[in-house]
């Protein structure tokens, strides 16, 4: 199998390390492993790696340390944050140090496949004009430099957008997972927002609704009144070309 490209992979869990390896291996990816900040490094430092997916916690130095380091050692090479305990100051933190996502874990096998050809494909996602027309203001393309997703977690993802403002909404493909999705219902009369609290659940075919949970403190300014229309367009047609759903705009409150 032709190799598709390299990805050097840092955690200093062995099981997660593994799977990568597994998953990514058997897309055509050339991985390697390590399990320490200063071993990746030092690995960055002598080869030449496209992707560089590191950990947070790590048994010797901080993965955003590892993250700062990285981009001075290889600026080109591109950086996926992963962590089991995500928080929106993190993913801010990172962004801010260019990585270019920043992730939860646990992540299904076509999540971490989606990420690695979101990285590898050049071309990017392309919807059809007709769609692009109808829908540019309601959906968010994962390919976007300028305002990029930088908090993603359980399906709810937010980026800082303009005026101070931000957007918040889902990813239909992770919700897929549970079931063919119907519509999107937002909590009524909700003008604030608060961190870990719902602002609009999401349907199931079979009845089954799950919460969208807030990753901020925020007043709520504007809501996607044709986010119904737009999954529908999305689930037909484009679901896998990398688009986001967006569901509310923001302004964050500053907590204390």
């Amino acid at each position: 199998m032709e190799k598709k490209g390299k990805i050097l992979i840092l955690d200093d869990d062995p099981v997660v390390n593994l799977s990568c390896k597994r998953i990514l291996g058997a897309e055509g990816y050339s991985i390697s492993t390590v399990e320490k900040g200063e071993d990746a490094l030092n690995k960055l430092t002598k080869e030449d790696f496209d992707l560089f997916i590191s950990d947070v916690m790590l048994p010797d130095i901080s993965g955003m340390e590892v993250l700062k380091e990285a981009r001075i050692i290889k600026p080109d090479t591109d950086v996926v944050i992963i962590t089991g305990y995500p928080r929106l100051e993190d993913a801010k933190e990172a962004s801010r140090l260019g990585a270019r996502q920043y992730l939860e874990k646990p992540f299904t096998p076509d999540f971490m496949i989606n990420v690695a050809k979101k990285v590898f494909d050049k071309r990017g996602w392309i919807l059809r004009q007709a769609f692009i027309d109808e829908f540019r203001d309601s959906v968010v393309s994962l390919k976007d430099k300028v305002n990029p997703v930088i908090f993603y977690k359980e399906g709810t993802w937010a980026r800082p957008a303009k005026d101070g403002l931000w957007e918040m909404g889902c990813d239909l493909r992770y919700w897929m997972l549970s079931g063919n999705l119907m519509y999107v219902e937002f909590i009524k009369d909700l003008d604030k927002l608060q961190a870990g609290q719902p602002f609009a659940r999401i349907y199931s075919s079979s009845g089954q609704a799950e919460d969208l949970h807030s990753p901020m403190n925020a007043d709520l300014r504007e809501i996607n009144t044709k986010a119904n229309d737009v999954m529908a367009a999305l689930l037909k047609d484009h679901l896998s070309e990398g688009w986001l759903l967006w569901l509310a705009r923001v302004f964050p409150l500053e907590t204390g």
